[in-house]
């Protein structure tokens, strides 16, 4: 059987950061965990929602069997809740591959924490052995450079759920930031629009996009991984049912963010 039914969360309500653009430089007023000033936590707030959503993804149908994250701290932790309530028979892996979208620069943005420094903080769940699909490059990536790494990441990861699964279809769920979020739905669906800053996905803290996938061979083959435009899709073609939901989320929609948004 194959993957069936992808959701993909943006992670919940962060600490913010700042970038001084000539230096290359990020700063931030709480510490990060990781030690790395990008990567900063959840704020209470998001704290809360992580929780609100932890309550309705273990309630999902289909249920969720796969979670892939970002490797940055903020998805982490927005997940865990969820995780617990998931239970043993979940399976967990980080891959840089659907991780954060770092516009072109004339310096190296910083890179996650790495799987050991993870596990000495989420050592319930971190995989080590894990390789990631993908590792995005530091120098950053232009718009269409990162609809073209998110597609190779998804043909990966679907591909590998595929030959991993048994008797019955399965669940993947993914945890990671906005650009990222609008790059899968794009990728999935195989509709990427002529102007990139339209507002076909949406992404706000903690909100619930649902695809399931299309008809497939009885082998599960995939598609190559760049041929995923004019309504192709990633491994196959994907169907979106729900888009940003956050009716679980008592403050509603929140900080929904697009490519008009991006400081480039």
């Amino acid at each position: 059987m194959v993957v069936r039914t992808i959701y993909v969360t943006r992670h919940a309500f962060r600490v913010s950061y700042t970038l001084n653009a000539a230096t290359g430089e990020y700063h931030t007023n709480s510490p990060s965990p990781t030690g790395i000033p990008s990567d900063p936590p959840l704020a209470s707030y998001g704290v809360q929602q992580s929780h609100e959503l932890a309550e309705t993804l273990a309630r999902l149908d289909p249920a969720i069997d796969y979670v892939y994250s970002s490797p940055f701290y903020r998805c982490l932790q927005t997940v865990q809740p969820a995780i617990e309530k998931l239970g043993d028979g979940i399976k967990f892996r980080v891959d840089n591959g659907i991780g954060e979208w770092y516009g072109v620069a004339h310096f190296d943005h910083p890179s996650p924490a790495p799987p050991a420094v993870l596990k000495t903080l989420f050592p319930s769940f971190i995989d080590e052995s894990y390789k990631p699909s993908i590792i995005p490059p530091r120098s950053g990536e232009t718009i269409q450079q990162l609809h073209d790494r998110v597609a190779h990441a998804l043909d990966d990861i679907i591909a590998s759920v595929d030959a991993e699964t048994g008797s019955r279809d399965v669940a993947i769920l993914i945890c990671t930031h906005a650009a990222t979020l609008i790059a899968i739905g794009r990728a999935l669906t195989g509709n990427m629009p002529s102007d990139p800053n339209d507002d076909d996905f949406v992404a706000p803290t903690a909100g619930i996009t649902k695809l399931t996938r299309k008809q497939v061979s009885p082998e599960g083959q995939s598609i190559e991984p760049l041929e995923w435009k004019d309504g192709k899709g990633v491994a196959g073609g994907w169907i979106c049912l729900l888009n940003g939901n956050c009716d679980h989320l008592a403050g509603g929609a929140e900080r929904s963010w697009g490519f008009k948004d991006a400081e480039l």
